[in-house]
């Protein structure tokens, strides 16, 4: 049951308590919160608005925090507690699924006027550690959901309550009460449950060997799995969020290769860190060192870009210890994909696969 918040005026003649109602429309107070969602307490970035699901309905409002991590912000608007918690649920079901390129969509149709990248950047940026920047490797990890409404009632907070308490669901309500006094506004938060004891969905995160890193490698005409086992590579490019994670590898760490659409197609050890394209040079049959783009590529389209700092290929030297062809991509349902060229590589399934399948050398 959340606290009654009560308001009293005090000036030289009176004291008097201010009488709240509800707002008269809720679009307003959704229309506040997308201006504003630290009414929520919260440090969001709101990337969407009346955001249309697979079933078809429409997400009142999603945001995303510095994490990267998912908040749902659903208004009751008068339906029943049945209905409005089913609702938010289906949505869960749903956020769950979305990968870095569908938050992109739903960003651009929120706001045509920036990239996602650089709202996030320009909202979290500041307040994160000295060296963090950008959107994080792993995004989407968890969610929460929040139920907002001008009034709750008393089988909403329960259903609520229930699910928070019994099954520890990720999920909130939270009342604004409306003043209004001398011809000012005014609204007053108030929670269901403590945000700080509200239960967190469990993380998807698993603790990393220190070792192991995850690369996706898109084959096709930018780069080919053919040149990377023959020249010893991995590469990312055409765009910075396709080449940044490579700067995560150093010499010495161990690499898996996995292509996205066939599976994993190799293990190696970098040798060399991220390097343009343009200035990336490979070792002749005579032992001669010559630039990558002199050679008899596979991938006709390598040197596209190439001039550009932010959409050229970057390339990152490996010795591969065990390789397959596209053809034999080992994968098996459950190992761990990922939309990012390089991230840790922290799943155990997928290691433990790994390893046995691969010429490993623990």
């Amino acid at each position: 049951m959340p606290i009654e918040f009560g308001l009293w005026r005090l000036d030289d003649s009176n004291f008097a308590r201010v009488s709240s109602s509800t707002l008269d429309e809720e679009s307003r107070l959704e229309e506040l919160l997308r201006e504003d969602p630290h009414v929520l307490g919260r440090d969001l970035l709101i990337i969407g608005q009346q955001v249309r699901t697979a079933s078809g309905n429409r997400l009142d409002l999603l945001g995303i925090d510095a994490m990267g991590d998912l908040h749902v912000i659903e208004l009751k608007r008068q339906r029943t507690p049945r209905d409005v918690v089913a609702q938010v649920l289906d949505y869960a079901s749903w956020v769950r699924t979305l990968t870095y390129d569908d938050l992109t969509e739903i960003f651009d149709d929120y706001d045509e006027s920036r990239e996602f990248e650089a709202a996030f950047s320009e909202k979290f940026d500041s307040a994160r550690p000295e060296g963090e920047s950008g959107v994080p490797e792993d995004i989407n990890q968890t969610h929460s959901l929040t139920v907002v409404a001008a009034e709750l009632d008393a089988a909403t907070e329960r259903i609520i309550e229930y699910l928070a308490d019994e099954y520890s669901v990720p999920i909130n309500a939270v009342r604004f009460d409306y003043y209004e006094d001398d011809g000012r506004e005014y609204l007053a938060r108030t929670w269901l449950v403590d945000p700080q004891s509200t239960s967190e969905a469990p993380s998807k995160r698993e603790s990393w060997n220190g070792t192991d890193y995850y690369v996706s490698f898109g084959h096709g005409k930018h780069r080919s799995w053919t040149d990377a086992r023959e020249y010893g590579f991995i590469s990312g490019g055409q765009g910075t969020w396709y080449s940044r994670t490579l700067k995560q590898l150093s010499v010495g760490d161990r690499v898996f290769t996995h292509i996205p659409g066939e599976g994993y197609v190799g293990v190696g050890e970098v040798i060399s860190e991220r390097t343009p394209v343009t200035e990336f040079t490979v070792e002749t049959d005579d032992g001669e060192e010559i630039p990558i783009l002199e050679t008899d590529l596979d991938a006709t389209a390598m040197d596209e870009n190439a001039e550009s700092p932010e959409e050229r290929e970057y390339l990152v030297g490996v010795e591969w210890r065990d390789t397959r062809s596209i053809k034999n991509a080992y994968w098996e349902t459950g190992m761990y994909a990922n939309q990012n060229t390089v991230t840790k590589l922290r799943n155990q399934f997928t290691i433990d696969r790994l390893y046995d399948h691969f010429d490993v050398d623990d």
